[in-house]
């Protein structure tokens, strides 16, 4: 017993450091042992449901905040929050931020104890009634670890770049001679998981016999692989800008658009486990805490937080279909008229006139919401994606929500798909056939399609005007900025396109209202620093003494 739970421990450090003594003495019961942990169907579960536990939402998961306020889409309204270190240059291998090596590798390690432990079957439950319903999630459980197993692994990839691969349980003596590979071949080792465990996942749990939500399906360990693959066909990953590696990526999206098993409809993409563009989700506890760290300064129990960025604000386009352009008096005046504006601007940012809880936002100077308030935004937007309106922290009638933080959805993989083929040809309307991988892939959907898609069923108008592969690849990347705001995924982009110094300069809006004439300026709001060192995480100090092996990322040294 205790050699196991120590190998455990190690595993999930991967580094040995820590003593592991004092917690083996105190693991003596027979109700922490591997036969009792996996001595039934229904303790099978609870353990497959503590790996799933090391999932995390994106909506307070870096320093009580979310990653976009790292990124040009948003600011922190406080000057205190330490999610500036991203950008503040105090960022380094001894001042770390967002360090998941070791949660990941516990995480890792966890997955590792389940599928090594993991019974095929318990022939003495077989007059149970539910024993054929409850042998086939059994059945399925190790499916779903390995997929989860090879997420947590992309979790680690596209932070540190030279990663260890954690397949399977290691000792004590291994733990700090392990080596780490570089990212294409983490990458070949993740996607060969996601090809083992597909065939085997089902589509959906919808209709049996438990009917779970929230669990992994054949759609996304496709949708991992699709979006592994990209990032490695990415500038970043792909210095000589291999062709082949997009196809890989486009081919891999195309797999769960042949699939048909999710669409692309107009419906609310957050908070909604029964979306039909939902692939994966992380259910999170009922909980008002998102709300009471993010509605606006001025309301009930609002503590600002997230404040969208002037720069989002113009990434939404007119309602006409033409790209928010401030040197068009037409469009500067309609800029915070949500009618003229692609429907996508009032589901995402709350802005000076917007209803909100029956009261319309005041974020000019000297409104309800506004500046000089302590905390009020200071680009005059607040954060509107996730939250749950219906919130309320009024004493007496307070109420809260349960949240759905989508992981995987379909909308992104339509737009990696069009991104991913889009490369590859250079061509937006490119339909045909091409080999990938010694195969003949019929791509009929042409890229610039699968982006209208996404954009129309809003009712925007589809993009006709693209004239060539630079303009197209301008909007696609525009879509995707819009479309999946607040999702985690800016933060990422910006690095796997190396456009980070590009990202430095945040602005807002100064709004006065004088005698109901509201003027609106733009202004900077932050200038940060960046360096290309920021592309890649920092290993700690710490990690590197414990194992000579590791490989410091380019700039931290």
């Amino acid at each position: 017993m205790k050699t196991t739970l120590f190998h455990l421990l190690f595993a999930a450090s991967l580094l040995g450091a820590a003593s592991c003594s004092d917690f083996l003495e105190l693991d003596e019961s027979e109700y922490h042992t591997v036969k009792y942990q996996f001595s039934t169907f229904s303790r099978v579960k609870q353990s497959a449901t503590n790996v799933y536990g090391y999932i995390l939402d994106g909506l307070s998961d870096v320093e009580q905040t979310m990653l976009d306020a790292a990124t040009d889409d948003a600011v922190y309204a406080w000057e205190t929050g330490a999610i500036k270190r991203f950008y503040d240059g105090s960022w380094s291998p001894i001042n770390l931020i967002d360090d998941r090596w070791d949660y990941l590798y516990e995480a890792i390690a966890a997955a590792n104890y389940f599928l090594e432990n993991c019974p095929e079957d318990f022939p003495e439950a077989r007059y149970q009634d539910s024993y054929e319903e409850d042998l086939e999630q059994l059945h399925n459980y190790p499916y779903e670890i390995r997929a989860l197993r090879a997420y947590f692994h992309f979790e680690l990839l596209k932070r540190y770049r030279s990663i260890i691969i954690g397949n399977r349980s290691f000792t004590k003596e291994e733990v700090n001679d392990l080596e780490p590979i570089d990212y294409d071949r983490a990458t070949e080792w993740i996607v060969s998981e996601c090809d083992a465990v597909i065939p085997s996942l089902p589509t959906t749990y919808s209709g049996t016999y438990y009917g779970e939500v929230g669990r992994v399906t054949r759609g996304m360990a496709q949708a991992l692989k699709a979006r592994v693959l990209l990032y490695a066909a990415s500038p970043l990953n792909n210095p000589r800008n291999d062709k082949s590696r997009y196809l890989k990526a486009a081919a891999a999206a195309k797999e769960i658009i042949d699939g048909g098993v999710y669409a692309i409809v107009n419906e609310q993409t957050t908070n909604n486990a029964s979306a039909k563009g939902l692939i994966f989700g992380k259910l999170c506890p009922s909980s008002s805490s998102f709300e009471a760290a993010n509605f606006p300064i001025g309301y009930e129990g609002g503590n600002s937080g997230v404040c969208p960025s002037q720069n989002l604000a113009e990434a939404f386009d007119m309602r006409n279909g033409e790209p928010f352009d401030r040197n068009n008096d037409g469009h500067w005046r309609n800029q915070l008229n949500a009618s003229m504006r692609d429907p996508r601007f009032a589901k995402t940012l709350l802005y000076n006139g917007a209803m909100f809880k029956e009261q319309y936002i005041q974020s000019y100077t000297g409104g309800r919401n506004g500046l000089p308030l302590d905390g009020a935004s200071p680009t005059s937007y607040y954060l509107y994606k996730h939250i749950q309106e219906e919130t309320s922290f009024v004493a007496g009638s307070e109420t809260y929500f349960q949240h759905v933080y989508p992981l995987f959805r379909y909308a992104e993989v339509l737009l990696n798909y069009a991104e991913a083929l889009g490369a590859a040809t250079g061509d937006a309307r490119f339909t045909g056939r091409l080999t990938v991988d010694g195969r003949a892939v019929d791509f009929t959907l042409s890229p610039l399609e699968a982006l209208n898609m996404v954009r129309t069923r809003y009712g925007m108008p589809a993009l006709t005007s693209v004239v060539n592969y630079d303009s197209f690849e301008t909007r696609l990347h525009n879509e995707r900025r819009v479309e999946l705001a607040f999702e985690g995924h800016r933060f990422w982009d910006l690095r796997r396109w190396m456009i980070g110094s590009q990202t430095a300069r945040i602005y807002g809006l100064e709004i006065t209202n004088t005698n109901g004439v509201v003027t609106c300026t733009r202004k900077l709001v932050q200038e940060r620093i960046w360096q290309d060192k920021m592309y890649f995480y920092p290993i700690s100090q710490t990690e590197q003494y414990n194992n000579r092996h590791l490989i410091q990322n380019t700039g931290w040294n």
